[in-house]
């Protein structure tokens, strides 16, 4: 693609990076998609808690289906927010976006650690936890662009290895939001767990944001950012990222397919497992928790990993070999553990579950950044993730959910995951071909 030999151009060659410079790079741009992720998983593991302190209702299906429809709907933000943070970023900076969307972040995390419950507000409760859902699904719209951007953007060569941290980031989120949820349910009596104890990681969750929004706000723009921004002034050129994407929608529709597998690992096998755990397998809530742990620490592990493998051997022989493997592995696992649903048969599909996502997701961030030319990288990293998580994310526990409670099949989880990574499969193959062509141009 010639979009990777404009991005070449403009980028001027940078002086090699600190250990301490890398160290302060990674966790500014990982902690606010480490918050994203906590506060969201938090909200999924406590659901059927949050369903009776909002959502009341006489049918426990419906509160529950209420609740979780509401964590869905934050995901319609999205987009906008990556819109308008895409193209705040591409105009003004990573760093202006990356602080801008962990404030907001906050604000949301903030009303879900002091809302009252329903009991005490009435239908004010519902609506407000619905507008907080809505402004952080607005500031996480446009994290993901930036923080990518801002990570891919100060080392060509190395790109794999620093964007793989988003979901490194991601896995550590799940293991500290797995783990409140198994020592809350164990530890903590069900009265008070339930009266204020699932309240506890919220708390935690708004106490990381001020130490990200001090480090963001204390760091310098990147290096390839500014470069363009010089080329574009010493050109006489002003090219607006809201004006130039216009011939970014192939790349765009690609981006979104590349996500949907990486977006439905999270969402059905790490989020909804816990749910379907409890539900359908009958386990305790406290060992299904425990059980996610599993598969964050493998995806916190080994996402660097695959990152870094990716700058070496390619990313779309990694992330393809993938998708063919989770195409294949996803229904016989799923088979297996309705045949034998105990808990090390779900700690294996949790495990293998991890790996393939650590492969698949490692180097996908740093992938779709080469799809994208700078000018408008924030607005198609933004545009493209948030819609690919709100259209195979958002609604999957929901999806999934409703099937099984409408048909009875237990296995609904493996079809959404198998079209998934048929999809980003068939995506990734595209992408190499357009790849390839463009380098014989070059």
């Amino acid at each position: 693609m010639s979009n990777q030999a404009a991005s070449a151009q403009a980028s001027s060659p940078a002086a090699p990076l600190t250990k301490a410079t890398v160290r302060r790079i990674v966790f500014s741009s990982s902690v606010g998609n480490a918050l994203e992720w906590f506060d969201f998983l938090v909200y999924g593991y406590f659901a059927t808690i949050i369903a009776k302190q909002f959502f009341p209702t006489h049918d426990e299906w419906l509160s529950t289906m209420l609740a979780i429809g509401t964590f869905g709907i934050s995901f319609l933000m999205r987009p906008l927010g990556a819109v308008v943070l895409g193209i705040y970023g591409d105009r003004k900076g990573r760093k202006a976006a990356l602080t801008l969307a962990i404030l907001l972040m906050m604000v949301g995390t903030l009303t879900m650690a002091v809302m009252p419950s329903y009991d005490h507000i009435g239908i004010l409760a519902p609506l407000l936890v619905l507008l907080a859902r809505l402004i952080q699904g607005f500031a996480v719209g446009g994290e993901f662009g930036s923080a990518t951007a801002f990570m891919v953007e100060h080392s060509a060569s190395r790109r794999g290895y620093y964007a793989s941290w988003q979901f490194a980031s991601q896995g550590l989120a799940a293991i500290t939001a797995a783990a409140f949820g198994s020592l809350l349910t164990a530890w903590m009596p069900p009265a008070d767990l339930n009266s204020w104890g699932w309240r506890i990681p919220f708390v935690f969750g708004l106490l990381v944001g001020p130490v990200g929004y001090y480090i963001r706000s204390h760091l310098g723009e990147t290096p390839e950012f500014l470069a363009t921004q010089r080329a574009n002034k010493a050109s006489g050129t002003a090219q607006h990222a809201d004006a130039s994407f216009s011939n970014q929608w192939l790349n765009l529709l690609l981006a979104v397919g590349i996500v949907a597998q990486s977006t439905v690992g999270v969402y059905v096998l790490q989020l909804y497992m816990p749910m379907y755990a409890v539900k359908q397998l009958h386990m305790s809530a406290a060992s299904s928790f425990g059980v996610v742990v599993l598969n964050g620490g493998l995806q916190f592990l080994l996402s660097p990993v695959m990152g870094a493998l990716s700058d070496r051997i390619g990313r779309i022989r990694i992330m393809l070999t993938t998708s063919i493997v989770m195409g294949l592995a996803i229904y016989p696992m799923f088979a297996w553990l309705q045949t034998h649903p105990t808990l090390a048969s779900l700690m294996l599909l949790q495990a293998g579950a991890g790996i393939l996502k650590a492969a698949y997701s490692g180097p996908m961030p740093a992938l779709m950044s080469e799809i994208f030319p700078t000018r408008v990288r924030s607005t198609g990293l933004s545009i493209g993730y948030a819609l690919g998580v709100t259209i195979f994310g958002g609604f999957a526990p929901t999806i999934v959910e409703a099937f099984i409670h409408l048909t009875g099949d237990k296995l609904a989880p493996s079809y959404y995951v198998l079209l998934a990574a048929l999809l980003s499969g068939a995506s990734l193959v595209v992408v190499a071909v357009r790849m390839r062509h463009a380098s014989r141009i070059v």
